[in-house]
């Protein structure tokens, strides 16, 4: 009896070991910046995008692209989050998402992930014009359709972080006409790499 009792003990051990060790290794992986792909193209802000695909600023307002990937663990947590900035700000701003998947989705797919009813796009194109190489993102582009921000939501994976919630901030700026100046972790990719949510 008192053998079973220590074999038993060692192996919910090493179970709990197990679990500790991939649990360490999937936060230190995600803690880490996306790398930076060879071909990558530098877009610097204030630069014009002017693609087909990309919802025209409309009464003035500016345009919010949310870059998503459905198999992003990133992306999933970033939901609630977005959501929230579409139900605050869905009066001032233009919301999009880009999906951004080697799997197939429907528009309504994704509009119901997020429960919102906003235009769903699937342009890889539209990245590449934006700088984006990472999900999830977000770019706001200016009533001149001049790239305003791109960069993170939050420094916490879960965007519980109410200092570094960069993506609400850099709304407020913009509608505000405030000046905000951000740091490497609001403007450095992290999160999933594009488009085979590698890490």
């Amino acid at each position: 009896m008192k053998i079973r009792k220590t074999i038993l003990l060692i192996w919910l051990s090493i179970l709990f070991t197990a679990i500790g060790l991939v649990f360490w290794r999937t936060e230190f992986l995600y803690g880490l910046p996306t790398p930076i792909p060879e071909n990558y193209q530098v877009v610097k802000q204030g630069s014009v995008i002017l693609i087909p695909g990309i919802p025209q600023p409309k009464d003035n307002k500016p345009v919010f692209l949310h870059f998503f990937n459905p198999t992003c663990p990133c992306s999933k947590f970033n939901i609630t989050h977005f959501k929230a900035l579409v139900k605050q700000y869905g009066d001032d701003v233009t919301f999009a998402i880009v999906v951004m998947s080697n799997t197939r989705f429907t528009a309504r797919q994704i509009q119901d992930k997020f429960d919102v009813n906003i235009p769903v796009y699937f342009d890889t194109a539209i990245a590449r014009s934006c700088g984006v190489y990472s999900t999830p993102q977000a770019v706001i582009l200016d009533n001149h359709q001049k790239l305003y921000y791109r960069g993170n939501y939050n420094r916490s994976r879960y965007c519980t972080d109410e200092k570094s919630n960069y993506a609400r901030q850099a709304l407020e700026a913009l509608l505000h006409d405030r000046v905000v100046i951000f740091n490497q972790f609001a403007l450095k990719a992290y999160g999933c790499s594009l488009p085979n949510c590698s890490k």
